[in-house]
């Protein structure tokens, strides 16, 4: 049975109903969405005041929503069920069908999100290859449509930070900046895809308000290493959250009593933060474990959040032959491409499980 790693206060508490912190045998590096909510989330969820959302009555859902838009100094917020409905409203508000979406190769929105920018929004994805990830203007304007009738026009430009398919790399403060000045310039829209903006925020020491301040939307995932176990948020004007709304409702997104789940992201976006550098200092001890392993190589320097892409071609064996042999150990992880593979550091991996993963790869790669 797998069982989280806890809190402080949580260890405590479950050590009184006689339970056991040493109990974990599965060490999940899949991704930081595995985690569990803590006891203290399950218990503001079962004690949650809540009331129908959909009527903008759920009091619970309306603090989380307050509180996100003052840690990101905007005027308004929206809680919607996944990052990639928030990626798609954002979209979708700026956009109009048969225009372009300026994005990374890697970009979560081209890559994981069914396409829904081009099936739902009638968009097309127009990316764009950056090193380690972060895009500049000098990469974005060349690929800036002329103002010619017969071209589909360019109307948003998405940035992905951290980025999660380059390895957790981070856009500066000013790099963001400089973006969405020269996207202004030109009428164009920026949208922040910043589902992990909180682990960004502690790699650089800036806030996640310093960080997305001239994007003009703004999305960040309670569920991921913030641990709520389900929800994000939408961020930027009133008006541009008035149409949100609108659209999460066309969506299906339109949801009641979700006092429950706000009640968890509430205390994951006051908490959570606090211990994500935890989570990157177990990343960088997993890079520096899997150097050392022969076969494998990791840019040690470039893992500064939460997230290892390390490829193992010299191993002889494929990312999804290592996986299997990993899964029968009971540690998992993902492949993402045919030599590659990713390892997601979180609170429920502690140091103990990280050091146990890099026992049992270095046994499986010297087989």
């Amino acid at each position: 049975m797998y069982e989280q790693a806890l809190t402080p206060s949580d260890e405590k508490a479950t050590k009184r109903a006689g339970k056991s912190h040493n109990a974990i045998s599965i060490v999940d590096l899949r991704s930081d969405t595995v985690t569990k909510p803590t006891l203290s989330m399950r218990r503001a969820m079962s004690e949650a005041e809540v009331g129908d959302d959909v009527y903008g009555e759920d009091p619970t859902v309306n603090r989380l929503q307050s509180r996100a838009a003052e840690l990101f100094d905007r005027e308004a917020a929206l809680f919607v069920p996944s990052g990639s409905m928030g990626n798609l409203l954002a979209i979708k508000t700026w956009t109009r069908p048969g225009e372009e979406v300026i994005c990374e190769e890697r970009a979560h929105v081209n890559h994981y999100e069914l396409a829904s920018m081009s099936a739902i929004a009638g968009c097309f994805p127009r990316p764009v290859f950056a090193p380690d990830g972060i895009l500049t203007w000098d990469l974005i304007e060349p690929r800036l449509r002329p103002k010619i009738y017969y071209y589909s026009q360019t109307s948003l430009i998405t940035i992905e930070n951290s980025h999660n398919m380059a390895g957790g790399s981070v856009y500066s403060a000013e790099a963001v900046a400089e973006i969405c000045d020269r996207a202004h310039d030109a009428g164009l829209r920026v949208h922040l895809d910043g589902a992990r903006i909180f682990n960004a925020a502690v790699a650089t020491g800036r806030t996640v308000a310093d960080l997305s301040r001239k994007c003009d939307s703004v999305m960040f995932c309670l569920s991921k290493g913030l641990g709520a176990p389900a929800g994000s948020l939408v961020l930027g004007s009133h008006d541009f959250i008035g149409k949100a709304r609108v659209a999460r409702k066309m969506l299906g997104g339109g949801m009641r009593q979700i006092g429950v789940l706000a009640a968890a992201g509430l205390l994951a976006l006051e908490d959570s933060p606090k211990i994500l550098g935890r989570d990157h200092e177990n990343a960088r001890f997993l890079a520096q474990g899997l150097a050392r392993i022969a076969g494998i190589a990791v840019e040690q320097e470039k893992v500064i959040t939460n997230i290892v892409i390390f490829d193992v071609r010299g191993t002889g064996k494929t990312a999804a032959e290592l996986s299997a042999a990993l899964a029968k150990e009971r540690i998992l992880s993902n492949p993402s491409d045919n030599y590659a593979l990713r390892m997601v550091t979180h609170y429920d991996v502690d140091r103990e499980g990280c050091q146990r993963a890099l026992e049992v790869m270095a046994r499986i790669v010297a087989l």
